[in-house]
C-alpha cells in the first residue's frame, strides 16, 4: 500500500512540474507575442510619422510630445500621444492618435496630422483587425483611399458631408465594406473637432504632461 500511495505521489509531483512548465512557456510565448506586436505597431507609427509631418519644422516632434485622454474625442480610455511639429516655437502641425472605436472587427488605430489651420496632413492606419480583401485596403500598402483626407477640414466637406458616400457624404465606401470606413471617417472627423476646440491647449501644454478631457464633441448634427 505504501509503495502505490508513493507511485502516486511521485506521479502527482510529475504532473505538477510538467503543468508548471508548460505554463511557464505559455505565459513567455504570451509576453514574446505582445512584445512583438508592439514592436510592430510602433515600427509602423514611426513609418506615419515620417510621411505625415509638415515640410517646415526646426524640433524633434517625437521628444515635443504631450499624452492626452480623450475617450470621447479620440475613441479610447487610454492616453493617447499628441507629438508636436514647430518652426521657431511656432506650432506647424499637431500629431495625433486615434482610434476608431467602432471597426467592423474592433478599434483601427491612426495616426492623424492636422497643420496649424485645421486642414488634414494626412491619415494612416497603424493598426487593424478588418476583413483582408474587404476593409484592409484603408491600409496605404491596400490602395489610396486613405488619401482621401488629405487636405481636407471641417468646412472641407461641409458638415453634413462628413460621411460616407452610401450615407449621403463625400468620402469613398470600400467595395463590399461600409462599416471600417464609416468608422475611419467618423474617428478623422471628430480628431479635428478636438484640434478646433482644445488645440490652444494641446499647443501649449509642457512636454510630457498627460492632459485630460471629459467633455463631448457636437453632435454630427450640429454643422461643426
Amino acid at each position: 500500500m505504501s509503495l502505490r500511495l508513493g507511485n502516486l505521489g511521485r506521479g502527482a509531483l510529475t504532473l505538477a512540474v510538467v503543468g508548471a512548465l508548460g505554463l511557464g512557456g505559455l505565459l513567455a510565448l504570451r509576453a514574446l507575442t505582445a512584445e512583438r506586436i508592439a514592436e510592430q505597431q510602433r515600427a509602423s507609427t514611426l513609418r506615419a510619422l515620417a510621411v505625415l509631418l509638415p515640410k517646415e519644422y526646426d524640433n524633434d516632434p517625437q521628444a515635443d510630445r504631450i499624452d492626452v485622454v480623450a475617450p470621447a474625442w479620440l475613441g479610447s480610455d487610454d492616453a493617447l500621444a499628441v507629438r508636436r511639429a514647430r518652426r521657431d516655437g511656432v506650432l506647424q502641425a499637431l500629431l495625433l492618435e486615434a482610434v476608431a472605436p467602432d471597426g467592423y472587427n474592433g478599434d483601427i488605430r491612426l495616426l492623424v496630422g492636422v497643420d496649424a489651420r485645421g486642414r488634414v496632413i494626412g491619415v494612416r492606419v497603424v493598426e487593424h483587425r478588418e476583413t483582408p480583401g474587404l476593409g484592409d485596403p484603408i491600409e496605404i500598402a491596400r490602395g489610396p483611399w486613405i488619401t482621401g483626407f488629405d487636405g481636407r477640414s471641417l468646412s472641407d466637406p461641409a458638415a453634413d458631408a462628413w460621411r460616407v458616400r452610401r450615407d449621403g457624404g463625400a468620402f469613398d465606401q470600400l467595395a463590399g465594406a461600409t462599416i471600417t470606413p464609416r468608422a475611419v471617417v467618423g474617428a478623422v472627423r471628430r480628431t479635428l473637432q478636438f484640434v478646433e476646440t482644445h488645440g490652444e491647449a494641446l499647443a501649449m501644454a509642457p512636454v510630457g504632461e498627460t492632459l485630460a478631457f471629459r467633455d463631448l464633441p457636437p453632435p454630427e448634427d450640429s454643422g461643426r
